[in-house]
């Protein structure tokens, strides 16, 4: 990366203190706390807005933030679902980095980004700088880092630093995601939320409020519903009105390390424009083996391997599928059993078919 002199050295410091941050067994709030610990000096930002995500869709579910005041929040999610700006999550994982800056993909031209005109300036910031943190196939969060104008746009050697612990960020986010045991008590059921167009809360089930309580965001918002319903039924619009929309549904995990699938849809005439019913499912023990089997780190081989064992083939069935010989199967395997810490098929089941996390 061409890191030279103190900055250099400063930089090295906080891509190796990220490196770690994979093994430190944090949660995911701490993870982010230690990351901003890390890289604030490095980056030179003055605030900072964390998400999770849903691993496989990419999509925000939660919003962390100790700088901001999030009070217009929902203007935020419309315009991360809507608008069809530069540098957004979506396009910088697409573009083959994990981080970008507004500066850079406007050519200096920041008033050509929506986002810019309508919330970065307005806030009071000039440049933002995004990473998204993708590990073992899918992105497990992201973040946006914004500086006053004073400072004028990031370096490029700060993206290039920030580009480089977005990698070791996703690990230690991912980490957190490793099942450490099925929660004891039993999970109420569907819940059923309705959303005015403003995201407003109209109606829900019994289970529901309870359920609210469980997904609220780490940092409140000015939304009325945690920042995973909101999303689901912003793209639940979209695809109303025949746009593209991630794959759904989406997942999000509580706090008491349940996860659930969220579907949202919209209702038709009566007045009902752009309302949407969201649906809050549990999520079964086979929707959530692909996320868990990410979680440990495997490599698309790997998973591919593992689903097979865990839905009963044997490794001649192995073998076969995936048309590699029964040595190449058993290398996998061994590597299956080593990230997962398990020492047989059977136990591998088991593990892979618990739920829950340390996050």
């Amino acid at each position: 990366m061409g890191l030279r002199g103190t900055r250099g050295v400063a930089a090295r410091s906080a891509i190796e203190g990220m490196r770690e941050l994979a093994g430190a067994g944090l949660t995911t709030p701490e993870v982010f706390r230690r990351a901003d610990e890390l890289l604030r000096p490095v980056l030179e930002f003055d605030a900072v807005c964390w998400h999770t995500a849903d691993p496989a869709t990419g999509l925000v579910n939660s919003v962390q933030s100790e700088d901001l005041s999030l009070a217009a929040f929902e203007q935020a999610v419309r315009l991360e679902v809507w608008a069809d700006d530069l540098a957004t999550f979506p396009k910088i994982r697409r573009s083959g980095v994990q981080a970008e800056t507004l500066s850079r993909a406007t050519k200096g031209r920041l008033q050509e980004s929506v986002r810019y005109r309508e919330q970065v300036a307005p806030a009071g910031f000039g440049d933002e700088l995004r990473a998204v943190f993708d590990a073992a196939g899918g992105m497990w969060g992201c973040a946006a880092f914004l500086r006053v104008p004073d400072r004028g746009p990031y370096l490029g050697r700060q993206r290039e630093v920030a580009d480089a612990a977005a990698r070791h960020l996703g690990n230690a986010l991912r980490a957190c995601h490793v099942p450490s045991g099925a929660p004891d008590a039993v999970d109420p059921g569907p819940a059923v939320l309705v959303l005015d167009r403003h995201n407003r809360l109209q109606a829900l089930s019994g289970p529901a409020e309870e359920l609210l309580v469980r997904l609220a965001d780490p940092t409140p918002t000015s939304l009325t519903v945690p920042t995973s319903v909101a999303m689901a039924a912003e793209h639940a619009r979209r695809a109303a009105h025949g746009l593209t929309v991630p794959q759904t549904p989406v997942r999000v995990r509580t706090r008491d390390d349940r996860w659930y699938l969220l579907h949202g849809s919209t209702l038709r005439g009566g007045g009902a424009a752009d309302t949407v019913t969201v649906v809050a499912s549990p999520a079964s023990p086979a929707e959530l083996m692909p996320l868990h089997l990410a979680a440990y780190g495997l490599t698309a081989r790997e998973q591919e391997v593992a689903l097979l064992l865990v839905r009963g083939s044997d490794t001649r069935d192995v073998s076969r599928v995936l048309a590699m010989t029964p040595y190449t199967v058993q290398d996998h395997l061994k590597s299956v059993f080593g990230k997962t810490g398990v020492g047989s098929r059977q136990e591998l089941i088991a593990r892979i078919m618990l739920g829950g996390g340390r996050c």
